[in-house]
């Protein structure tokens, strides 16, 4: 018996902090997927600023209760403007929306302490938007012994299958997402069993420090397509000292952009900085690719905004120790778009949540068992 599709719109706001990725897809929340919409809404200055200023404030526990009544303050404006984007959305498309998936803004994430904090009032949304949402992801994974992240790898599971049917992809089937965080997810085979074929960490910093580097030291927000690298000059000797100085010593814990900073390249021009950085990051990169593929040769179908950056990948390939087993493909090669994978997934995962189906498992966060994650908000 076929299964019903609901339609359902996914919102992410990544760890750049300039604007929201929207996507309208229509899944059975097993295994029937099509994307139907994707649309990316840039936060104002103002926005931007204030997310920024809010998120360097926030280091401790004690920090999110200091400054209770900015993130309340910021959290409205914030749900305010992803009401806004999906209005401007639903007036190019036309058709009834069943459920919304709204990710909102990581202010801050500390599973050790079971705490993870994203700014977005669902019951706000759902009252504005007049749909139910789902919100508040990752709280009920860290109440399970999970990392919280990432949340992607179901979704991923999902793509693999359209992938492998249509362009007879062997398995595994890698996925590299390189967002603020990089992060990947390891899809060994189609099983009944979801946890016993899918495997995920986080592996290091994706564009968090290169865009901070950036940010803090020019007008602009990021290193397009990693021309700033490329005309830079890499500090060796830093670089070197870096590596040594910065080890990950277990992939089983979720990984926050405050784990990470430039202060190491500081005095360094703007682009030797971006060249060392970028090298910095391909390194940590690569040698998590190599650690999630096992010494298998192994596809990975890179997406997020750091695929787009040429250097970047470049360096992550130069650092691979036997990049004949792995390959790095930009996933617009395979029909997805790369830029809206995540907002794809959280429609996606809006959906296992109403049905009352795992998002999260052993395998991806660590959780004791598998997790149906997000709270379900009608509020109209």
């Amino acid at each position: 018996m076929k299964k019903k599709l609901y339609t359902a719109i996914g919102l992410m706001s990544g760890t750049s902090m300039d604007g929201v990725d929207l996507s309208i897809i229509r899944t059975d929340g097993y295994n029937e997927f099509l994307n139907t919409f994707d649309d990316y809404y840039n936060y104002n200055k103002n926005l931007q600023d204030q997310l920024l200023s809010l998120r360097d404030l926030i280091s401790t526990k004690n920090d999110l209760s200091k400054n209770s009544e900015k993130l309340r303050k910021l959290e409205r404006n914030l749900t305010l403007f992803h009401a806004d984007a999906i209005n401007q959305a639903l007036k190019k498309y036309k058709d009834s929306i069943d459920i919304i998936g709204f990710h909102g803004q990581t202010i801050f994430h500390s599973p050790k302490e079971k705490i993870t904090n994203q700014l977005g009032d669902g019951k706000l949304l759902s009252q504005i938007i007049k749909k139910k949402v789902v919100y508040d992801f990752r709280q009920a994974d860290i109440k399970n012994n999970g990392q919280g992240a990432p949340l992607t790898p179901i979704f991923h599971y999902i793509l693999s299958k359209k992938i492998q049917s249509n362009f007879n992809t062997k398995f595994p089937i890698g996925f590299l997402n390189i967002g603020g965080i990089a992060n990947v997810t390891k899809v060994s085979n189609i099983s009944d069993k979801i946890q016993n074929s899918l495997s995920a960490n986080d592996i290091g910093p994706g564009n968090c420090l290169i865009d901070e580097w950036v940010r803090k030291n020019s007008d602009k927000k990021f290193d397009n397509n990693g021309d700033l690298a490329k005309s830079g000059k890499v500090d060796k000797l830093i670089l070197n000292q870096a590596i040594d100085n910065f080890k990950i010593s277990s992939y089983s814990q979720s990984l926050d952009i405050k784990n990470f900073d430039t202060s190491f390249v500081r005095g360094l021009s703007l682009e030797d900085g971006c060249a060392t950085l970028t090298n910095f990051t391909a390194y940590l990169i690569a040698q998590g690719l190599e650690h999630i593929s096992q010494k298998n040769n192994i596809k990975f179908l890179v997406c997020g905004g750091g695929r787009k950056n040429i250097i970047l990948i470049n360096c992550i390939k130069n650092y691979l120790v036997d990049n004949n087993k792995i390959n790095l493909e930009n996933i617009d090669n395979y029909n997805c778009k790369g830029d809206f994978i995540e907002s794809q997934s959280f429609g996606f995962l809006a959906v296992r949540s109403l049905l009352n189906l795992p998002i999260s498992f052993k395998s991806t966060t660590g959780c004791d068992k598998p997790v149906v994650g997000g709270k379900i908000v009608k509020n109209f």
